[in-house]
Parts: C-alpha cells; structure tokens; sequence
C-alpha cells in the first residue's frame, strides 16, 4: 500500500527539496565520522582514554547503526520514511550536543552510540525517499548525486575537522555540524511534502529485532575482549544469537531481515559477502593512520588530515566512471579488479615503519582509493541488479547493514589487537612501539581479508 500523496506525479519542488536533503545528509553523516577519526588523539588527551576506550568513540557509532538499521528500515516502510528520517535528524541534533558538551569519556561514547541511531534513521530512509519522488529514469543520476556529497563529506572531514581541532578544539567538530543539520530538519519536517509507507500495516519484529540487536552487542563486546575468557564466552554467545534469529526470522510472516534473498541467489548472496569483507578491511585504515601520523610523524590534526584526503578524493574521481564501467562489463570482474588493487595498497600499509615517508602513505592512500572506487559502485550495481524490483528495497537496505557490519567488525578487530598488545595503556612515546606493532599486526589481518573477498567476489558468478 503507497500513502504518498505525490507519487503518481511529485511536482518540480518537491524533488528540489527530496533531492537538497538527500545530498545535504548523505555529505554532513560521513563528514562527522571523518573529522571524529582526525581528532581522537585530541580527544584521547584531554579524557586520558587508553587506546582500547579510545577506539570505542568509534566503535560505538558503528555498533548502533548496525543495530539500528535494519529495524529502521522495516519502520519506515510500515509507518513512513519522512518521519523516521526527521526523527533520526532530530536524534543527530541533540547527541551532537551531547557530544559537543560531554564532561568525560563515558558521556561521549554515549552521545555517539545516539548519534549512530539517528544516523542510521538518515541513512535508511534518505535514499528510499529519492526512490519514492523519482521516476526509474531519474533515480541514476539523482542517487549518484548522493554518492559523490558522500565522498566528498569523506574528503572534507579529515581536513575542515583538522583546522577545527587545532584552531578551537575538538568540540567545534561536533558544534559546526548543528547549523547544517538544522538546515536539513527545517526542510524534512516544513517542505518536504508527503508520506511513504508502502507496507504500512505490516507487523514489526520487534522480537527479531531485539535479538539481532543483541546478537550484535555480544558479537562486538566479545571480539573486543577476546583476549580474556569472558570476551569468548560473549562472542560464543554473540554466535547463538545470531543463529536463533536466522531460525526465528526464517519464520516470520513480516521478518525485520529477508533471508530468503540469500537462499537460491548466488550474486546476491556473494555480492554482499564481499561487500562485508571490503568493509572490514578497509574501515580501520583510517583510524590506524590517524593515530599514526599523530603519534608516531608528530603531525598535528590538520597536517594528518590532508595527508588523508588522498584516499576519498580518489573514491570520489573514480567511482562514477567505474559505475558505468559496470554497466557495460559484468560487475563481478570491475569489483574484483578493484578489490586486488585494495589488496595492493593495504600489503604496502603492512610494510609501515617509524621512517616511512608521508610521499609512501599518499601513495598507498591512492591505490585503497582506485581500489575501493572500481569495487563499490560495481558491486553495488551487482546486488541491485541480481534482485526483481519488489526486492530493491530491502537490497540496498541489507547492502548497508553489510557495510556497517563490516565497519563495526573492523573497529572490532582493531581493539582486539590493540588489547593484546598494547593493553590497557594511555599512548605515550613508551608505547609506540606496540602502537607500530599493532598497526602492522592489522595491515596483515586487513591484507588477508581483502584477498579473500577477490575470491568471494568472483565467485557470485555473471548477473547479466
């Protein structure tokens, strides 16, 4: 069922104004995860944090968008995306604050998981809102609108956030981003028109939701202190969760998650598993270069973040042309290039030292650039195209679960080594030993799972 009162024919305003907030959202949510990631050191400094804690400002973000997001979805569908993006809106606004204003580690690490749930809200109801005002003839180029103010949020963030940090201190990051988000909320709630709920009615899973929430936390708390017994008793947990709520979703009339789309489908169900494995080797890189051209270069926020941007720029140059690429060549051998060359960069990530040159990190950047622009726009030309079109929906929406989960899981990963390392230890010159150690240790975790994403990324088979 469609409750949208302008879908049979939106007028000229309303796709001015579905379009504007799209892009502005779709720039402000990665533009805020970037300049976090350039001012943790800052951050680390003025609460003390160890590098464990310190990654959970991070971590937490990630951990409730993955939670957060395939609910969100199946809310939006059933009681309407413009309210659930203008609440999520709503939610970004007051954790910023939160944030902005926090008194101790632990209230940020709150104001972010709050963040990641409205982001999450944003993120799974903007481009579904573009889908529901455009016509198909439309929809290519007004959602490559939104992947380019992505990429551009990415390659902005390390920079602005850089001269923020180092010019009025970390908490502008968060304060400069309210004018905007304002901006895009005044929009949703005033000008954009309408309604989408096309499953309204449907019955929400509340009790799969809980359970793939929880499954979640467990998984991401016991890889995080895997280094300790009760760690693996969590992530052992974490597992059995994540195995009663494929049995229980499998059941459900209304599921929260579709599973049936990965039984039968072979590109469907390889696609997103080599989306989830790019995600988890390539998310950290960030974070572990952040700290290392702080830490280790003595660089401050700002020089670190142009030092950065090499990478997004080149996501941002390179994936429309590998978008349409995929258009004409099976998606499959675009992605799979892109991802060998992913594996290029990240092996000569591993081979970091005290020495290395900024020229040789650039260099590296720009290869995960090239790599990651050829694999993403393919493979998720790869998911959309391996469905029917009832389908779309909840394909792009499992798409992003697999990013965030991927995210999540690097981030993951990240703290365990740090734990085993590094320890429960501020970062000091004492420790940047361990810190290169670490680093390296990760590189060689990233290069392996990147080499067997090609593999599962070849192996999804011809869609066309």
């Amino acid at each position: 069922m469609t409750t949208s009162t302008h879908e049979a024919k939106p007028d000229a305003r309303l796709k001015r104004t579905a379009l504007f907030v799209a892009v502005l959202s779709s720039f402000l949510t990665p533009f805020m995860g970037s300049s976090v990631n350039i001012a943790l050191p800052t951050i680390g400094r003025r609460f003390e944090m160890d590098a464990v804690l310190l990654s959970w400002v991070s971590s937490a973000y990630l951990l409730a968008a993955a939670i957060s997001l395939v609910p969100v979805g199946k809310l939006a569908d059933s009681h309407g995306r413009k309210r659930v993006f203008t609440c999520g809106i709503a939610l970004d606004i007051l954790s910023s604050v939160l944030a902005a204003s926090a008194p101790s580690s632990s209230v940020l690490i709150v104001a972010r998981f709050l963040q990641g749930v409205g982001g999450a809200m944003i993120f799974g109801t903007s481009i579904a809102i573009l889908t529901s005002v455009f016509a198909p003839g439309d929809r290519g180029r007004v959602l490559g609108c939104t992947v380019a103010s992505v990429y551009t949020g990415l390659s902005l963030g390390p920079v602005l956030g850089g001269l923020l940090v180092e010019t009025f201190g970390w908490r502008t990051v968060f304060l400069s981003y309210l004018p905007f988000q304002a901006i895009v909320f005044y929009l949703a709630l005033c000008r954009l028109e309408g309604e989408w709920a096309e499953s309204r009615g449907d019955k929400f899973d509340l009790v799969g939701a809980a359970i793939y929430g929880v499954s979640l936390i467990l998984c991401m708390l016991g890889l995080s202190g895997l280094s300790e017994v009760k760690g693996a008793g969590l992530l052992c947990l974490g597992v059995i969760a994540t195995v009663c709520f494929v049995r229980w979703e499998t059941a459900q009339q209304y599921p929260v998650l579709e599973m049936k789309l990965f039984r039968g489908n072979r590109a469907f169900a390889f696609s997103n598993l080599a989306a989830f494995l790019h995600y988890s080797a390539t998310f950290a890189v960030g974070f572990l270069l952040s700290l290392y051209l702080q830490y280790i270069k003595g660089m401050n926020a700002e020089h670190a973040g142009r030092v950065l941007i090499a990478q997004p720029i080149m996501m941002a140059l390179f994936s429309p042309v590998a978008g349409r690429l995929s258009d004409r060549v099976e998606p499959r051998l675009v992605a799979s290039t892109g991802m060998a060359f992913t594996v290029a960069g990240l092996s000569l990530l591993l081979r970091l030292t005290f020495q290395s040159s900024q020229c040789y990190i650039v260099c590296c950047l720009l290869l995960l650039g090239f790599g990651f622009a050829l694999f993403s726009s393919p493979n998720s030309n790869a998911i959309m195209s391996s469905v029917d079109r009832r389908f779309y929906g909840v394909a792009a929406g499992l798409l992003s679960t697999m990013r965030v989960t991927g995210q999540m899981f690097s981030m993951g990963v990240s703290v365990l080594v740090f734990a085993l390392i590094i320890g429960a230890q501020k970062i000091t010159p004492a420790t940047y030993p361990h810190l290169m150690q670490s680093t390296r240790v990760l590189f060689g975790i990233f290069t392996v799972l990147c080499f067997g994403g090609i593999f599962a990324s070849l192996s999804r088979g011809d869609v066309r």
